[in-house]
């Protein structure tokens, strides 16, 4: 899992409030269990005019123009700011793996849907809680000036202008953050006691040794 220690990144607004894991990737695109090839198929129902299926050319779909991550300005956007209740509904992994495939490195939203938010650090997307009055800022400043960017470190737990001019703080578990900053995934947590598991292992058969 890729390491998260300091962002800085392109800012594309998300002005809804409750979107579910269905609307972050459509049940149809379930079929696979790697981490990889969703970001195409992120938003699908919002991003393309048609039904999206798998297998489909995505390059030759009709966009739809009034969808804000098909503006031009928000192109190679690495952070996203949404509404409240994000991630909600259905518990599926799929969600997260499509927004960090399309290129999110982080997520900013005055709450999340708890499923949707712990299966985001096991992915290496940071989803960051601030207060509804921040967040209405920030949509204010993301619609005023076009390339707006946020840097964010996770170290420090702050997201700030790169002038500095804003700087708010964030909270995260102590494990939360340990995950991130090291890339570790729930496979990587468990290899890092791989010797007490073979330990373990090795004095159950000598104590039990018709299991073997």
């Amino acid at each position: 899992m890729q390491a998260f220690r300091q962002h800085t990144g392109l800012v594309a607004p998300l002005d809804r409030a409750n979107v579910d894991t269905d609307a972050i990737i459509p049940k149809q695109f379930l079929k696979s269990i790697k981490r990889t090839g969703f970001g195409p198929n992120l938003f699908d129902a919002w991003r393309y005019l048609d039904h999206g299926e798998p297998g489909m050319d995505n390059a030759a779909r009709p966009r739809n123009p009034g969808f804000v991550l098909n503006e031009p300005r928000y192109a190679g956007a690495s952070i996203l700011v949404a509404r409240r209740n994000f991630g909600c509904g259905s518990s599926r992994e799929h969600a997260p793996w499509a927004l960090a495939d399309y290129g999110f490195r982080a997520l900013i939203a005055p709450s999340f849907a708890d499923i949707f938010f712990n299966n985001c650090y096991k992915s290496g997307l940071l989803p960051i809680v601030l207060p509804e009055n921040v967040v209405a800022r920030l949509f204010d400043d993301v619609a005023a000036f076009p390339g707006f960017r946020l840097a964010i470190d996770l170290g420090a737990q702050t997201v700030a202008t790169p002038d500095g001019a804003f700087v708010q703080s964030f909270d995260i578990t102590a494990d939360r953050k340990n995950r991130l900053l090291n890339g570790l995934d729930d496979i990587a947590l468990t290899l890092a006691h791989a010797d007490a598991i073979r330990a373990f292992e090795a004095k159950h058969l000598r104590e039990q040794p018709w299991l073997a």
